[in-house]
């Protein structure tokens, strides 16, 4: 299927085919076009966004449009993708009132009327704030001048997100939230160029600081890029760019950011001359700006289909700087670093990384381009134009089997689009057998037990030549036993120089126990608490696991009566119904007495519910002294309230 799209200038409409392009038909539209979004797996369903901020879908591929909802915020409207596959026709949108104020709403993408919509959020957020990323949704309200951050985890009601307490955030960007939990940069009141990273627990509630100070810079548009990428195949493993005073240097983390380290910088140079780089006065850094242009590979680059292969741009030295870049490469993820050219080039994978191109960044036209076929330890030249090309592009075919790539350019500056297909396959003489292949083990600097298990993958043997076609992902992956290095501090704990997980000044570990009543149970925390996706099976586990506890009970503090009416008087003969209330504790597990002040008092213990009253009818007219004391094994309050007892006059 394929939609064109026609110049708003000229008429809205669509072009669409279903047969590769054979044959067209023509839709007119009623409105114009700024933005479109497809379904992550319906094929048909389509979000459109217009000029004037509405919201369209359609179910037949842009043949029909349907108006969902007016005052769309731009970019705030996501198609609902659940792990479990359920809510997939569900769309959630930010829009704005009639007041101008924003909210956060879903509907059904074929009917959202009044009626069948819900706001999940009560009340209004902040313009601009809703995300909507998997199992999470968040939402931004400012209040007092200050930004307050909401989270919804699969859906259940909104919570407020707790950074630790002495933190004052004035802007907050989710990085990630795969495997059940979210990975944030938040700057803080007074950072300007850098933010902080932190991590949470699974519902997103609880965030613990994970690295100080990344850099940060503005892109284009205004939006705030930040130093931290997440290399792909390799899950919990990130490089950051963090300011140490006023240097940037860079750091790998393999356990979603509990443990980080500089990275050690190759130890000869491209023409084999040792290099003097010792930790950690000089490391390697590496630029980490990912390319917004699909046409243009970033400074950096990874795949899910080759694990172990990154490819980046950078320095070695004490800092990160913009001059004096070459490229480097790893192919056992991180640990270790080999140059392999001075100047920068674009580097494409195919064949699962077992065959890397690179080209030269340049503005001059050039007609070679490198291939190396061991994972970049040597590389070759090839020729793939006979007249040089000012190249503008480069693209691998999609796909994990692809060994074709297509480069465009110009020849001269008034010429045409020039394409130039490279296809490499008749490099190859055969598929890659069994034997061609040898386990590789992640680890971090010898470390094989990597997020509670050790991993094994398959690598191509580097001297082999042949086409490896399908990706088999791991080999294996067997659990570790857990050790302290598998937890990360608790909310409200940091670790000491010890290593040690101990409360920090601002957190009150009791206080957990304070916002629960008697009879219900809480977790009581060990200071200590495990990195959500890791795998690791007994050894300390069970010491470091929080638990469940019996809440302790409280004295009755803040003890009211008042009548059910919250009127003073009341008529002789006429039954009136009494409220206790309690703040603190708990009235079903107390001893409750009441003395109506007329003589008659009445006592409970265990009162199942004071939501009806207490009743007692006056037989006398008068003022009455009401009191009620509430008392348990802790302690005991009490409450007085004065009656006004009247009665009708005959005549």
């Amino acid at each position: 299927q394929i939609m064109l799209l026609t110049d708003p200038e000229v008429e809205s409409s669509l072009l669409i085919s279903s047969d590769e392009g054979a044959t067209y038909q023509k839709y007119r539209l009623n409105f114009y076009i700024h933005s479109l979004l497809f379904h992550p797996k319906q094929e048909d369903w389509i979000l459109a966004y217009s000029q004037d901020q509405k919201l369209f879908s359609s179910v037949e591929f842009g043949r029909r449009w349907l108006l969902l909802h007016e005052g769309v915020t731009p970019n705030r409207f996501y198609w609902s993708m659940m792990g479990n596959g359920r809510e997939a026709d569900l769309v959630h949108l930010e829009a704005r009132t009639v007041d101008g104020h924003a909210q956060y709403i879903t509907c059904k993408m074929q009917n959202c009327s009044e009626a069948t919509r819900s706001k999940p959020f009560p009340g209004y957020i902040d313009h601009n704030s809703l995300i909507v990323q998997g199992d999470y949704v968040f939402v931004q309200l400012t209040s007092g001048g200050r930004p307050h951050y909401y989270v919804s985890y699969r859906r259940s009601p909104f919570a407020q997100m707790k950074l630790p307490k002495y933190s004052l955030p004035k802007d907050m960007h989710v990085i990630s939230t795969d495997e059940n939990q979210v990975f944030a940069a938040v700057q803080e009141w007074n950072q300007n160029d850098t933010y902080n990273l932190y991590i949470s627990d699974t519902r997103g509630v609880y965030f613990t600081l994970a690295l100080e100070n990344v850099k940060s810079s503005q892109g284009l548009e205004g939006n705030v890029m930040i130093d931290l990428y997440e290399v792909a195949g390799i899950k919990g493993m990130f490089l950051a760019n963090k300011k140490i005073d006023n240097q940037v240097k860079t750091f790998i983390t393999y356990n979603k950011g509990r443990d980080w380290s500089l990275l050690q910088a190759p130890h000869t140079d491209l023409r084999g001359n040792p290099i003097q780089c010792l930790l950690p006065y000089c490391s390697l850094h590496l630029h980490l700006k990912v390319s917004d242009n699909p046409y243009t590979s970033g400074n950096i680059a990874s795949r899910d289909t080759a694990p172990s292969i990154i490819v980046a741009s950078g320095n070695i030295g004490t800092e990160l700087s913009d001059s004096d870049i070459s490229m480097f490469v790893t192919s056992d993820a991180g640990n270790t670093w080999r140059q392999i050219f001075e100047e920068e080039h674009s580097v494409l994978y195919l064949d699962q990384g077992g065959v890397l191109v690179a080209m030269k960044h340049t503005s001059l036209p050039i007609r070679h381009l490198w291939l190396s076929f061991d994972e970049g330890r040597s590389w070759s030249k090839y020729s793939f134009t006979s007249l040089p090309l000012f190249v503008d592009g480069v693209l691998g075919e999609p796909g994990e089997e692809t060994l074709i790539m297509t480069v465009f350019g110009h020849f001269s500056h008034r010429s045409e689009w020039q394409l130039v297909k490279v296809d490499y396959k008749s490099i190859f003489d055969r598929r890659c057998a069994e034997e061609d292949y040898r386990p590789w083990q992640l680890h971090s600097q010898g470390e094989a037990c990597i997020m509670g298990a050790k991993r094994v993958y398959r690598k191509r043997k580097s001297e082999k030549k042949c086409m490896q076609g399908k990706f088999a992902g791991a080999m294996t992956s067997e659990p570790c036993v857990c050790t302290e290095a598998d937890f990360d501090c608790d909310y409200g704990y940091e670790r000491h120089s010890n290593g040690q997980c101990l409360p920090a000044f601002w957190y009150n570990p009791s206080s957990l126990s304070k916002d629960c009543s008697l009879g219900q149970s809480y977790l009581n925390s060990t200071g200590y608490r495990k990195v959500v996706s890791n795998n690791c099976t007994d050894g300390v586990r069970e010491r470091y696991t929080a638990k469940p506890q019996q809440c302790p009970g409280k004295a009755p503090q803040g003890l009211r009566i008042v009548t059910a009416d919250g009127r003073l008087t009341a008529e002789q003969g006429h039954n009136v119904s009494f409220l206790v209330q309690l703040e603190e504790g708990d009235l079903q597990r107390s001893l409750i007495q009441v003395d109506f002040g007329d003589g008659i008092a009445v006592s409970y213990a265990n009162l199942s519910s004071t939501e009806d009253g207490i009743k007692h009818i006056y037989q006398n007219v008068g003022i009455f002294r009401v009191t009620v004391l509430v008392e348990n094994s802790l302690g005991s309050d009490s409450a007085v309230l004065y009656l006004h007892v009247t009665c009708m006059y005959a005549h």
